[in-house]
Order: C-alpha cells, then sequence, then structure tokens
C-alpha cells in the first residue's frame, strides 16, 4: 500500500508539473486561434463556362468551402465512424478512446489513433507533425482552447474543409470531386466511406494512387459504420462489393484551356497573387458543347493534315538492354520522358517485323499494331527505309485506339492550327482553341499569331469597291496582268489554278477567289482609300502593305482579329469587340464584377452602311454554295451559310472564315516557324474542315434566318445592288478592253 501511495503522490507530482508547464511555459506562446474563428481558407481561382462547366483551376491547393449545414449526413458519419466516434461527447481529448487504442496496440489489435478531431485540427493549424513531448503538450493545451472557443460543428466545419486529401486536394468537397468527379451530395455509401478512410494516411490510402490500400481502409470504415449503427447490413453487403470509377486523368478537362489561360493572366493582373487563394469564380462566355468541338475539330484535322504529309520517324530510339530488369526500367525512364498528350499515347516498340510490331505503354501493357493500324508508317518498317523513319525495338512512337479499342499509329505533329467563334452581335466569345496542344506549346495562336490572311482579305476589298460604284454584277476581266508596284519591282499576280475566265462577275470572282480580279479591283479603287477603309473592321492599316499586294492578303491580322471583322457582315454593319468574362464572384458568392455589354450592339457601333454588309453578304453566300466554300454548305446540309477561304503564297497559311444566324468564327492552319503546307494543300482542304466541325453542334438546334432586307437594295438577275446603280450609273466593267496585260 506504501508503494502505491508513492507511487501516486509521484504521478500526481508529475502531472502537476506538467499542467503546471503547460500553463505557465506553453500556453503564452501559443498562437491566438485567429487562423480558426476568422478561417479564409485558399481557396483556388476557378474558371468556367457560360453553362457551368469547370474549364480551369489555379491555385496550389484544390479546395473548396462546404458549411457543416450543407454537409451530407452519410459524409459526417463516415468520417466520424473511424476518426473519432466520440467527437460529440468528448471535450477534446478522448480518454475512454486513448485507453482503447493502448489495448489494442498492446494485445497486438489493430492499430488505432488516438487523435481526436479537435486535436488534429490544432496540429493540422498550428502545429508540426513531430513525435516531441513538447509538442503534445502543445497540442493538448490548443485542443482545450478550441473546444472552447468553438461549437463542435465548427470544429468539424474546419476538419472537413482544411484536412488533406491526397491529389493536392483538401477537404472532402474537393477529394470528391479530384476521386469521383461529384460533389458530397452525390456520394454513395461506398464512395463516402472510401474518403473517410484517406485522412489518415492521404499517401499510402489515396485510391488514385493505392487503390488496394484504399479498399482495405474503406472495409474499415464500413465496419465502424455497420457497427455504430450508421448503416445496415443490407448497405454494408452492397457498398462492401459496389465497384468505384476512380478519376485518375486530369482534374480539369483539357479542352479550353487557351481559354482558361485567357481568363488567369487577366484576373491576376486585377488581383495579384490573391487571385490563387480568394476563392474567385469566373464565368465565361465560352458554351461548352462548342468548346469540345471545336478542340477536337482542331486535333482530328491537325492529325488529319500530318498523316497526309507521312510518317517522319520515332521521337527517339534507345538501345533496350538484354537483362529484363534493366530493360523495363529503360523502357520506363523513357516514357517518363515523353508524357501522353491527349488521346496520343507514348509507346516502346519492343518487336518488329515486316508486317507488324509490338511496342508497351506506360501502363505496361504490351500492345501489337498491324494491318490497317500501321497505316502511313507501315513503310517504316521495311529494311530499305530510311534509317530516320525506320522503326525498330527501342523506338519511342505515338498510338491511338479507336472506337473499337483496335490500336493504330499516329505521330506528334508539327503543324498547328486555331480556332475562334463569336456571337456577332454582343461579340462574346463561344468558343476558342489556341492551339493543337496547351501543355506542349501554350502560345495562344487564336489571339497573338499575326499571320497573312490570303484571300480572306478579299471581302473587304469588295466591300470597299460597293462604295466605289462597284456592284456583285460588275463585269471584270480575269486575265493575267502584270503590275508596277515600285520603279525597280515587277510583280505578275496569278490565279492560283492558274485558270483565266476572262470576263466574270465579281460575285463569281470572289466565290472562285480569282486573284487577278482582286488586283484589279483594288488598283481602281486606290490602295490609299482601301487603307483608309480597313480600320472600320478593326483591322489594322500598319499590318497592311501600301501596294497592290494587298489584293492577296501580304499583311497580317489574327484569327480573333478577323473573326470581328467579318462579323461585321455577319451583324448587318457593326464593328464589335470580343470579350471573354461575363461574371466573377468571390468565395460566398457575391458578385464582383458583371458584364454590360449589350446583347445587340449599339448605332455608335456601326462600321459600314447596312446597305454595304448586305450586298456583300451575298457574295460571300454564294462562296459557300457555288465557290471555293461550297463543302461547308454539302457537309452541314444549309443553305444560309457565308464565308471566305483564304490561302497565302505557297500555302503558307490556311483559312476559313465564315458565320451563320449571328455565329462567327475563323479556323486557321500553319507552321509557327511559317514554311509550305503543301502544293496540293488551300484554305478549303486545311481549314474548313476545322470550321465545318466546330461550327456544326453550334448551328445543329438553329434553322436559318431570313436577312432584312435594307432600303434602297434591289435584286436583280439573281444580284443583289444599291438601287442608285441599277442604271447606267456606277461601275459597269473593268479591264474588258485587256487581252494579255495591263
Amino acid at each position: 500500500m506504501k508503494w502505491i501511495l508513492r507511487l501516486a503522490a509521484v504521478a500526481a507530482l508529475v502531472v502537476t508539473l506538467v499542467v503546471a508547464y503547460a500553463v505557465l511555459v506553453v500556453a503564452p506562446v501559443l498562437p491566438a486561434l485567429d487562423a480558426l474563428t476568422d478561417y479564409k481558407p485558399k481557396i483556388p481561382l476557378r474558371v468556367y463556362t457560360a453553362d457551368n462547366v469547370l474549364i480551369g483551376e489555379f491555385g496550389q491547393e484544390r479546395r473548396d468551402f462546404v458549411a457543416i449545414k450543407d454537409t451530407p449526413e452519410l459524409m459526417k458519419n463516415a468520417l466520424l465512424s473511424i476518426e473519432d466516434a466520440r467527437f460529440y461527447t468528448h471535450s477534446g481529448v478522448d480518454f475512454i478512446g486513448l485507453v482503447r487504442a493502448l489495448v489494442s496496440d498492446l494485445t497486438g489489435g489493430v492499430k488505432q489513433g488516438a487523435s481526436t478531431i479537435t486535436m488534429q485540427v490544432a496540429r493540422n493549424f498550428f502545429l508540426t507533425q513531430e513525435r516531441t513531448l513538447s509538442r503534445k503538450l502543445k497540442e493538448a493545451v490548443l485542443t482545450y482552447r478550441i473546444e472552447k472557443a468553438l461549437t463542435k460543428d465548427q470544429i468539424l466545419e474546419l476538419y472537413m474543409n482544411q484536412i488533406y486529401m491526397g491529389q493536392r486536394s483538401y477537404g472532402f468537397s474537393s477529394a470528391a470531386r479530384t476521386y469521383f468527379g461529384k460533389s458530397l451530395p452525390e456520394l454513395s455509401i461506398a464512395e463516402a466511406a472510401m474518403l473517410a478512410g484517406v485522412p489518415q494516411n492521404p499517401v499510402r490510402r489515396n485510391p488514385a494512387v493505392n487503390p488496394e490500400r484504399a479498399k482495405q481502409r474503406q472495409l474499415l470504415v464500413l465496419k465502424s459504420m455497420l457497427r455504430l449503427g450508421n448503416i445496415t447490413q443490407a448497405q454494408f453487403d452492397q457498398a462492401s462489393t459496389e465497384p468505384l470509377h476512380i478519376n485518375t486523368g486530369p482534374m480539369v478537362p483539357v479542352h479550353a484551356a487557351y481559354v482558361a489561360e485567357m481568363v488567369r493572366q487577366n484576373i491576376v493582373s486585377e488581383y495579384q497573387d490573391a487571385a490563387y487563394t480568394m476563392g474567385l469564380k469566373v464565368y465565361t462566355t465560352i458554351q461548352d458543347a462548342e468548346q469540345q468541338a471545336a478542340f477536337d475539330s482542331v486535333r482530328r484535322n491537325v492529325l488529319a493534315y500530318d498523316q497526309r504529309h507521312g510518317y517522319r520517324g520515332p521521337e527517339t530510339v534507345i538501345d533496350l538492354p538484354a537483362d529484363p530488369d534493366a530493360r523495363d526500367d529503360a523502357i520506363d525512364a523513357l516514357l517518363l520522358k515523353h508524357p501522353a498528350n491527349d488521346d496520343l499515347l507514348p509507346a516502346v516498340v519492343t518487336e518488329v517485323s515486316a508486317k507488324s510490331l509490338k511496342a508497351e505503354l506506360a501502363s505496361g501493357d504490351s500492345i501489337q499494331i498491324s494491318g490497317q493500324g500501321l497505316g502511313f508508317a507501315a513503310g517504316a518498317l521495311q529494311p530499305n527505309a530510311a534509317k530516320a523513319v525506320r522503326l525498330r525495338p527501342g523506338a519511342l512512337i505515338r498510338v491511338v485506339q479507336n472506337s473499337k479499342k483496335a490500336w493504330t499509329m499516329s505521330q506528334l505533329p508539327e503543324v498547328d492550327a486555331a480556332y475562334v467563334s463569336l456571337n456577332a452581335e454582343s461579340g462574346a466569345y463561344r468558343a476558342l482553341v489556341g492551339g493543337f496542344d496547351f501543355r506542349r506549346k501554350n502560345f495562344n495562336h487564336a489571339t497573338s499569331a499575326w499571320r497573312q490572311p490570303g484571300s480572306s482579305i478579299k471581302p473587304f476589298i469588295y466591300s470597299a469597291a460597293l462604295e466605289r460604284g462597284f456592284a456583285p454584277a460588275t463585269l471584270i476581266n480575269d486575265v493575267q496582268l502584270s503590275a508596277t508596284t515600285t520603279e525597280s519591282l515587277k510583280w505578275d499576280p496569278r490565279n492560283d489554278d492558274d485558270q483565266y475566265a476572262g470576263p466574270i462577275r465579281m460575285q463569281d470572282a470572289l466565290a472562285q477567289s480569282k486573284n487577278v480580279v482582286s488586283v484589279r479591283i483594288l488598283r481602281a479603287i486606290g490602295v490609299p482609300y482601301v487603307l483608309e477603309y480597313l480600320p472600320r473592321f478593326g483591322l489594322s492599316a500598319d499590318k497592311q502593305p501600301a501596294n497592290l499586294t494587298l489584293a492577296l492578303g501580304t499583311g497580317s491580322v489574327t484569327p480573333v482579329q478577323l473573326a470581328s471583322a467579318y462579323g461585321v457582315f455577319a451583324n448587318g454593319g457593326y464593328l464589335v469587340s470580343p470579350w471573354l468574362v461575363q461574371r466573377v464572384t468571390d468565395a460566398k458568392g457575391k458578385v464582383l464584377f458583371e458584364s454590360d455589354r449589350p446583347a445587340t450592339p449599339p448605332e455608335a457601333a456601326r462600321a459600314i452602311d447596312a446597305r454595304n454588309a448586305f450586298v456583300t453578304d451575298s457574295m460571300l453566300r454564294e462562296v459557300t454554295l457555288s465557290g471555293t466554300g461550297a463543302m461547308a454548305s454539302t457537309r452541314l446540309q444549309r443553305q444560309d451559310l457565308a464565308g471566305k477561304t483564304g490561302t497565302t503564297s505557297d500555302a503558307v497559311d490556311g483559312w476559313f472564315s465564315g458565320y451563320a444566324n449571328a455565329i462567327v468564327s475563323v479556323a486557321w492552319m500553319g507552321y509557327d516557324e511559317p514554311r509550305s503546307l503543301g502544293t496540293r494543300e488551300f484554305g478549303s482542304t486545311l481549314a474548313l474542315p476545322i470550321w465545318i466541325d466546330a461550327m456544326r453542334p453550334a448551328l445543329a438546334a438553329s434553322t436559318p434566318v431570313e436577312r432584312v432586307v435594307p432600303d434602297n437594295v434591289v435584286y436583280v438577275d439573281g444580284r443583289w445592288n444599291y438601287s442608285e446603280f441599277d442604271s447606267d450609273a456606277g461601275v459597269k466593267t473593268l479591264g474588258l478592253d485587256d487581252t494579255t496585260a495591263d
């Protein structure tokens, strides 16, 4: 009894000393609880489409804030059942749970943690993870302080929003999106249980990285929920066997990466670095279905062009070691250096024959490609193939799996492309793709690439000609000519196909993109006049040549600038500036900015007369009905399309600019370092297919709208004209006296 009393006395003394130390030494140096009482979580900047689809997320942490009142009971019960079942009854330190954990450890049972939710909040907000007595004392003091300062619900709210959940995700709401692509209320019992198992070890219990360990932990959670009466036996049986689909790909879709980056730059310029943590939500004008179609179209048609022009060979080649383990290591290392590019997967060739090859993917799967799957690369398997092209073991290739699960050869393209779509009435962006792949090349060709427009410039010259008395019916001589631009320079413009029609109506000349006719028109109305006229469309006069080559588009434009310019013809004569951000809200939903752009352009935005826009539009419609853009009307089965192809000299750039139903869009293809796309390539083969595929969903739900005919416009012999020129007035012919030269 004496020894027991002595031991009790020593224990009491130790406790007294520890408490005294905690009160007198530890407590005074502990931080205030402001981080909890005025909780400001670091929520990333998020970017959405107009129809509320997340397209961008910027910040070091993926995090949402969900109030405890909005957190489903299922998720709370799952978490508390495994982490702190007595949370609502203990005072911060669960002595019963502590004893149970000690007994379990001493008897070899399942290892249990003794930390309560409140203790974990104290540790996560204020302390390190070191295992020292000093840290434990600080944790205990902070725990009691927190329990006095906050309600149990407030503590649980902090925990469920702050805790790290793996994959750069913080809090249960963010983790639900990361792993399952769902909000918390959408989670099943099985999914909630798996999330509840993650905090114990976000690396080892991470379902995306360690699905087996995550499953083991999930079963423990489900058993605890069953024992505590949170779920029934039937629910346990169903949840424990339910197959779960875990997201392992990008958390944010990549189809609008260029749009998201445009927003990021805009918002950061306004809010600086705070933009990444203050929970801003930016809602753009982008239409998700149209954006996805544009992304798919750019990639599909760039790859189609790339394959038309032949296989360039493997990206690199290594010598595979003979030792199996060393061989696997070499393959893994090579694949790590060459990540997947959307659906273009890297693979290392392991075996080749004259008609097939085997390759290994980053997943470790071995695939075989033969027959049609070899496609344009079939010749690279032959012994006489050029060394740079030849496929052999150790070659790094790109492969794609089609809808039938068959593997086919591909390659990363060198060519690039862009697409932009605007609402012609308001100027709002509907879709934008700045290049083939943002991760490989984040230069935005849609907004920043100054390229020669080629024949895409012609409608603006024709529009200028209407103001000088020309008409769609004006007869112009399409014969080869030579013109002197300076005393020392002779220029002999030719039609692309080197075919000449002789006398041809101006409307038909535009439809067939006759170069010589455009030069004749420009020379007749004067280069200075056209240079003064182009800024009406937002085109930069200082980016255009002050000579007759202007007629063939030797100046510079960007795809966005060209789309806005064509919008003038689409909307009846108004120049509207493109805009992207519709609304910005803070983390609590308060609106910080809302666009006040009008749905239709004000009269102050008028750039050209309504008659001019109408008559030019009629000529552009002929381009898509019978001219170089006729494929658009055929494939889209519409008669209300208007637009113009554009091909620069030596086919360095390919364009199609067009519109219908107040949607105006431009597609472009070319190399970053300008070079020919091929002698058989034109705007109609390069850009028009992109435009067609991207515009299809935008027009699918709409029917053609009849344009209102402006006053003082007449329709004669199938062509529109200004009424004052429907007589002997105006320019009736041009150059008909010329036969071979001018």
